[in-house]
């Protein structure tokens, strides 16, 4: 059980931070973030980028769990595997979730 756990977490926590981003981005653009800003900064983009970076801090702390010794698999093949699916998810966070916090805006307004 353990070792089905370490391989799917990855992929969870980043279908997790997509759904997660992916909503943050629609409930910023239906109440109006982009138009209250601090400093030059708007709170969309601030909220966008604190979730998308978040959202990594998850992934390379998970990944780093699974280099540990307390969290390895039984099997080299379970431990490749698990590390493999580490990477992938950190990858995809990074890859599908750039567009949606960097540059990604709300359209027009009614």
């Amino acid at each position: 059980m353990r070792d089905i756990l370490r391989l799917l977490l990855p992929p969870l926590v980043w279908l997790a931070s997509f759904s997660a981003i992916y909503g943050l981005h629609g409930i910023g653009c239906a109440l109006r973030w982009p138009e209250i800003s601090y400093q030059e900064v708007s709170l969309f983009r601030f909220a966008l980028l604190s979730a998308w970076f978040a959202a990594i801090f998850m992934q390379v702390a998970l990944l780093f769990a699974l280099h540990r010794d307390r969290f390895k698999a039984g099997s080299a093949f379970m431990q490749w595997t698990s590390l493999a699916t580490g990477w992938v998810g950190l990858v995809a966070v990074i890859w599908t979730l750039y567009p949606v916090a960097v540059i990604t805006a709300c359209g027009a307004y009614d």
